[in-house]
C-alpha cells in the first residue's frame, strides 16, 4: 500500500499508510489525518487512491494545497512527491517505496533509518535529519512523574514517538542524528519544556528534561 510520512520542519510526526479510497486531510478532529493549525483549513485537501494511482484534490483550502512547491487543484502523484499544506510536509511513497521504507524499520537498537530517495524524481527530501544511518551512543526514555501511570517508563526505541490525548494534546519526540527534539503536534496547548511552552521549533532535549503536556508530567532521561 502507499504510505505517508508527514513532517514539520525536519520533525518526522506520522506515517500513515494508505487503505482507504478517500483519505481526508484538515484542521477538524474527523479528518483522517488532523493538522491542528490554524493555517490549514477545516477541511483541507483529500487524496483518491485509485486502481491506476493516487491523486491529491485541494477542497477549495484558504491557503491552497502545494506539490513540489506548485499550486494545485487536482494532481495525480508520483513516489516521492512532496504536499505541502502549509508547513508541513506529506512526502508520498508510492507500494514499490513504501515496502522499501519499511524495511529499513528492521534496524538495531540506537540506529536511525533513512528517508529513501524518489526513485527516477529529483525531489527534495522531506526530513533530512534522517537521511543517514547515524547510532546513538545513548538510549532514552521519558518517565510519568504524575497521575496514573506515574512511575511507567515509555522507551523511545522508534524514529519518533509520540505522547500526549489525540484531539487535547499531542507532541513527538524524535530521534535526530545528535541526539532528541520535542515538537508539537495538536492541540490548543503547547507542552512545556522545563517549565516553559514551547514554540513551533522542535525543541533539544538533555537528560533530566522535565516535560508536561495535557496535565502530565514527565522527565527524559538518557542512559
Amino acid at each position: 500500500m502507499p504510505k505517508l510520512i508527514v513532517s514539520i520542519d525536519g520533525v518526522v510526526i506520522k506515517e500513515l499508510q494508505l487503505t482507504k479510497d478517500r483519505t481526508a486531510l484538515g484542521r477538524r478532529p474527523y479528518n483522517d489525518i488532523v493538522i491542528d493549525n490554524l493555517a490549514i483549513s477545516g477541511e483541507h485537501a483529500v487524496l483518491h487512491m485509485h486502481p491506476s494511482g493516487v491523486e491529491v484534490e485541494d477542497l477549495e483550502s484558504t491557503n491552497g494545497t502545494y506539490v513540489n512547491g506548485k499550486a494545485v487543484q487536482r494532481q495525480w502523484l508520483h513516489g516521492g512527491d512532496v504536499i505541502e499544506l502549509g508547513k508541513y510536509k506529506i512526502r508520498f511513497l508510492d507500494e514499490n517505496e513504501a515496502e522499501d521504507y519499511a524495511k529499513t524499520m528492521v534496524f538495531k537498537p540506537g540506529m536511525v533509518p533513512p528517508i529513501l530517495p524518489a526513485r527516477n524524481r529529483a525531489t527534495p527530501l522531506v526530513a533530512s535529519p534522517l537521511t543517514q544511518a547515524v547510532p546513538l551512543e545513548h538510549s532514552a526514555n521519558i518517565r510519568v512523574l504524575s497521575g496514573s501511570a506515574a512511575g511507567r517508563d515509555v522507551p523511545l526505541t522508534k524514529v519518533v514517538t509520540t505522547i500526549g490525548k489525540p484531539g487535547v494534546a499531542v507532541a513527538a519526540i524524535t530521534r535526530r542524528q545528535h541526539g532528541y527534539v520535542l515538537a508539537h503536534v495538536e492541540g490548543p496547548d503547547t507542552p512545556t519544556h522545563n517549565g516553559v511552552h514551547i514554540g513551533t521549533e522542535p525543541v533539544p532535549l538533555h537528560h533530566g528534561d522535565v516535560l508536561e503536556l495535557a496535565g502530565t508530567e514527565m522527565q527524559f532521561l538518557q542512559t
